[in-house]
């Protein structure tokens, strides 16, 4: 019999007389109420809901790496405004500093208790700048760094050419941050009497 003869229904005879008719098989269906139509029903609604359950761990996962994130950069955001007020209040000190180590570059003997009062004055500054974390950008003697220095002019001495043989202002760094740079002046080889002359 052929695969097509299968799948039709034919009588054939049987041996209590009867007519046999062949189904197919794909033809019968189950009823909606009984356990193997209940059980793929359950099968998939659990299907369903595995799909729905993961959907919802994923979107929980991506939700919580946002507040994450978003907290991240707002304890950033308020670091760097806190160090962003701390430099400009700071930055409006410096003169200060500066004018007061004027006055006592420029002296006199005549006014030698006034210039203690500077002195103090300033060295309370400097302590109180030591506390904000900010320090002096060294320079006399040492390599011209663009990163630290400002040059301002070049001076013949017996010095390595670019180092730092005078500071014009200091320097001033907030912990690892530059608030200020030195201006300097840097050296350069002396002329010989050949350079002179020609």
């Amino acid at each position: 019999m052929s695969d097509s003869d299968e799948n039709t229904a034919t009588p054939s005879s049987r041996d209590d007389g009867g007519i046999a008719v062949e189904v197919d098989a794909s033809d019968v269906r189950t009823p909606p109420d009984s356990p193997a139509a209940r059980t793929a029903s359950l099968e998939g609604q659990l299907a369903a809901a595995e799909k729905d359950k993961k959907d919802n761990w994923d979107k929980y996962l991506r939700a919580v790496a946002d507040l994450e994130n978003q907290r991240k950069r707002a304890r950033r955001d308020i670091d760097d405004a806190k160090a962003e007020a701390k430099t400009k209040v700071l930055k409006e000190m410096l003169p200060v500093v500066d004018n007061l180590e004027r006055a006592l570059a420029h002296s006199t003997p005549e006014a030698t208790a006034v210039m203690e009062g500077v002195r103090l004055v300033l060295r309370q500054f400097l302590t109180a700048l030591e506390r904000c974390e900010v320090t002096p950008v060294e320079a006399i003697g040492h390599s011209f760094d663009p990163n630290l220095h400002e040059a301002i002019g070049q001076e013949e001495a017996d010095a390595a050419p670019g180092t730092i043989v005078k500071v014009l202002q200091t320097g001033y760094r907030l912990s690892d941050r530059l608030l200020r740079p030195a201006l300097v002046v840097i050296a350069r080889p002396r002329a010989t009497p050949a350079d002179a002359s020609a």
